[in-house]
């Protein structure tokens, strides 16, 4: 990965992007964001292995359950973390350059994790 540490200017740059998954859009996060994030994500990764485990070993289905179920919470947090950031850069950056565009982008969004 390239240098982290650049300016809030840089940090909401994006560019495009030919992935069918995403938005088209990217962007840098600085260092703290992204092993915050990386962390978050490899816990998960390794819950998801536990449940994995688990089930090969013929656990009790309540217990497979609850795992999936702090799975869930987990990655709920992750959203949180991530959306908290994307609204303190992305957002805040359209609003201040007068791109009124990010809060209708914003509100897709919110309505997607809502469903």
């Amino acid at each position: 990965m390239t240098d982290r540490n650049i300016t809030k200017e840089e940090n909401a740059e994006t560019t495009a992007c030919a992935c069918p998954h995403c938005s088209g859009k990217h962007k840098e996060r600085n260092e703290k964001e992204y092993k915050d994030l990386m962390n978050r994500l490899k816990r998960i990764e390794g819950q998801v292995r536990g449940v994995e485990g688990m089930l090969e070993k013929d656990a009790y289905c309540t217990d497979i359950l609850v795992q999936v179920s702090a799975i869930g919470s987990a990655l709920n947090s992750f959203n949180k973390a991530l959306l908290a950031n994307h609204m303190k850069t992305c957002v805040a950056d359209g609003i201040r350059r007068g791109d009124d565009a990010v809060i209708d982008e914003l509100l897709a969004t919110l309505q997607k994790l809502m469903k």
